[in-house]
């Protein structure tokens, strides 16, 4: 017999999470029950200042959920990419259906604030738990972010990073890693 909170398992307090997994919440309750994007709050925490890439996921019950980012700065700063890339997880991931109100207690929240891309030479300078990958041919461009259950190699990462991309499996790629610190 399950314990009698086993149903409540993913919705929880959402006192305790660092300032910019806050901001993602604010962002997304925001748009989601108003239609309001939301400014950063007056007094920002170091790390929302500074200019960097930045991406949200969702997760509900543990199954991804929504998660969209943009691996270099689209905006003035890290707050500004929060507050983008939030809504855009909430509403934007061509994935799923949009967040609904009902859902919003019960979503699991993390933040990727990216170091900029390096280039590498081939797979033995990347590490799957370490960094993401970004697999670019022409304009085809795609990226896993690090560390995410089930992918175990980084032959595995770079593969599913071609496969969003549409790029063959067979088809040479430039490489770039980069290094996420991540909020949750």
């Amino acid at each position: 017999m399950a314990p009698p909170s086993a149903g409540l398992s993913s919705c929880h307090n959402r006192h305790g999470h660092h300032p910019l997994v806050k901001l993602a919440i604010e962002a997304i309750e925001a748009y989601v029950k108003e239609r309001r994007i939301i400014e950063p709050p007056a007094e920002i925490a170091p790390e929302m200042s500074e200019k960097a890439g930045v991406f949200v996921c969702l997760k509900k019950d543990g199954e991804l959920r929504g998660c969209i980012g943009t691996f270099m700065p689209t905006t003035p700063d890290v707050a500004h990419e929060i507050i983008q890339n939030s809504i855009s997880a909430a509403t934007e991931d061509p994935r799923f259906a949009c967040v609904d109100c009902g859902e919003l207690p019960c979503l699991d929240y993390s933040v990727d604030v990216l170091s900029p891309p390096e280039p590498v030479k081939s797979l033995s300078d990347l590490d799957q738990k370490k960094y993401g990958v970004i697999v670019s041919s022409g304009s085809r461009r795609g990226l896993l972010l690090p560390d995410l259950d089930g992918v175990d190699t980084v032959e595995e990462q770079v593969a599913i990073a071609k496969q969003k991309a549409g790029i063959a499996m067979t088809e040479p790629v430039i490489l770039h890693r980069f290094e996420v610190k991540r909020y949750e």
